[in-house]
């Protein structure tokens, strides 16, 4: 809305060099930060989109732990990839394997044990999607 702040984060000062002109055009700013540590005040923010984050990190509850502190209570968090995992693993060589973090089951309890309620999951073949409300 008028009033809303959008804000995009990356680890890496090379993504967020790629996103600046998309930056630019929505009026964003672009912030250097780790998933696992955000530079934002708890509950500052209602709501995330975060765009193939999950596999990146090394311990998925953890992040999602952090995502629930800066989001009030009821925020969403979006997960979101435009291919699914299936796809995904092929591009990499690999099989899918249940225990992965975007699997149905590992994510419903990571998401459940970090403070959030899983309430949308779609694994397409063309996408990843995601949504969680916080707890």
């Amino acid at each position: 809305g008028p009033d809303g702040v959008v804000i995009a984060a990356d680890l890496t000062p090379e993504m967020l060099a790629q996103a600046r002109p998309q930056a630019a055009a929505a009026r964003a700013a672009l912030v250097l930060a780790d998933a696992r540590r955000l530079p934002f005040a708890d509950a500052a923010a209602d709501a995330l989109f975060a765009a193939g984050l999950i596999n990146h990190l090394p311990d998925t509850e953890t992040a999602l732990t952090e995502l629930a502190r800066v989001i009030r209570s009821g925020g969403l968090l979006v997960l979101f990839h435009p291919a699914g995992r299936a796809a995904l693993a092929a591009r990499h060589g690999r099989t899918m394997t249940p225990d992965e973090p975007l699997s149905a089951g590992p994510l419903r309890r990571s998401t459940a044990a970090s403070g959030w309620r899983l309430t949308a999951y779609d694994d397409a073949v063309d996408h990843f999607f995601a949504l969680a409300a916080r707890s």
